[in-house]
């Protein structure tokens, strides 16, 4: 019997690398997506199995996830840019604490889930000088890591509640394809793209662990497929660290070229932490995953493939 799976975000950046990934593993993915920031195109399902829904309305919620009938939920929908979310505080609370609660009331009124994965931020943490691991205390700096926090909070509660077994994956700096939010990988390639060879960018210092999406959909793959019980927490991160210079360098070293930096104060971040590397030991050791994708190789893809629409406030 073929799994089927319900991917929420699926029309977006990283939900949509995850369905792409779970279609040719064999399964039958469906999506849950308002379009707000994803793109239907990017969904790889067909029109009977993506579903428009906003996460906030809870009886829409209910009635579709009853009716997809899933084994799996892997809920990715949520804002997530950092700058958005703390200007508006409001709005990032009812999609990413509210929405979590209303995904997952709907998965324990289903019937037919056994299995659920919850996507979390490695925002959650606070400022650290080393990798952190799951162990780690947490301690969140901003809106966004806040509201997560809360969304694990509640995916355990649901998991001690309903016995279904949950898995929450941490997930760090992710680039790729398809990015639907102005980060700083996807800014330097629109800014490159468009013939700048002088580069406008905020903090410089910072170092973050940037993985592919490619090799996060894998990581979530491995982890559906390791048969965990209870509650579960894993970082999905690549284990290492780059600061924004060398990211430039990374599309320097692709381009053949030198490019320059001009620091723009409206793009600089009042708060903002100088390291964030994930030990993703536990998510290797357990599932076998090994990242695939070198910084360069997915700068060099990301300036040959088509750019993306960013959509409402990012546009």
């Amino acid at each position: 019997m073929v799994e089927r799976v319900l991917i929420t975000g699926g029309a977006g950046f990283i939900g949509s690398a995850l369905g792409e990934h779970l279609k040719a593993s064999g399964k039958e993915v469906w999506v849950l997506d308002d379009l707000s920031f994803g793109t239907r195109a990017l969904a790889p399902v067909p029109d009977e199995r993506f579903l428009r829904i906003d996460i906030r309305n809870r009886a829409a919620v209910q009635r579709t996830i009853a009716m997809a009938a899933p084994q799996q939920v892997l809920h990715l929908a949520a804002i997530h840019f950092i700058p958005y979310c703390n200007a508006h505080p409001v709005e990032a609370a009812d999609i990413n604490i509210n929405g979590t609660i209303n995904v997952l009331d709907a998965c324990a009124t289903a019937g037919s889930v056994n299995q659920v994965f919850v996507a979390s931020t490695a925002a959650v943490y606070p400022i650290a000088e080393g990798a952190v691991n799951e162990e780690h205390p947490t301690g969140p700096l901003d809106i966004y890591g806040i509201t997560k926090l809360a969304a694990e909070r509640i995916a355990s509660e649901f998991c001690l509640r309903t016995g279904i077994p949950t898995i929450i994956g941490r997930f760090f700096n992710a680039f790729g394809p398809n990015e639907t939010n102005p980060h700083l990988i996807p800014e330097i390639q629109r800014q490159v793209r468009a013939g700048r060879r002088v580069l406008s960018l905020g903090n410089l210092e910072p170092k973050r662990d940037f993985i592919h999406t490619s090799d996060m959909a894998r990581a979530m793959g491995a982890l559906l497929d390791g048969g965990f019980s209870g509650c579960e927490v894993f970082n999905i991160g690549r284990g290492i660290e780059y600061s924004v210079l060398e990211v430039v360098q990374a599309f320097e070293r692709v381009l053949g070229e030198p490019l320059s930096i001009e620091v723009d104060e409206a793009r600089v971040r009042k708060v903002e932490r100088m390291h964030l590397l994930a030990d993703v030991g536990k998510l290797k050791r357990r599932t076998g995953w090994e990242p695939r994708w070198s910084i360069d190789e997915g700068v060099a893809s990301l300036l040959t493939e088509p750019l993306l629409e960013w959509k409402g406030a990012h546009a």
